[in-house]
């Protein structure tokens, strides 16, 4: 089974930045991030692949937000810089085997339990 555990969420002000972190058990995987806020489906953030950190972005985050991953701590981040009102959410994390069809939330099988960010205007 594997485990997933977010931190770094909070309450930001528009324009800020905030980094978050998952930290994964068991080996490397394609990783990836999903929001969700109330009354809207979960959707695609961001994914990196495990074998050579290849990068996917919604378009709603291309150019401000970074996913990045540290293999030796079995690590994955999200730094997210200029955010806006309508980033807040709560923030998953995901894991699978493969990277392909990354925006499809049915094809993640692992989950963390969330992070709440928040950014006020």
């Amino acid at each position: 089974q594997v485990q997933l555990i977010e931190s770094g969420g909070g309450l930001v002000q528009a324009g800020g930045s905030l980094r978050l972190s998952c930290a994964a058990s068991g080996r490397g995987r394609t990783m990836g991030w999903f929001r969700q806020s109330p009354g809207k489906e979960r959707e695609f953030v961001a994914a990196i692949s495990a074998t050579d950190s290849s990068t996917y972005y919604a378009d709603s985050v291309r150019g401000r937000f970074t996913i990045s991953r540290d293999n030796a701590k079995n690590t994955v981040y999200l730094q997210m810089n200029s955010l806006k009102p309508e980033d807040t959410a709560v923030y998953y994390c995901a894991a699978r085997d493969r990277m392909l069809a990354v925006k499809t939330v049915s094809l993640w099988p692992y989950w963390g339990q969330g992070t709440q960010v928040t950014v006020s205007s």
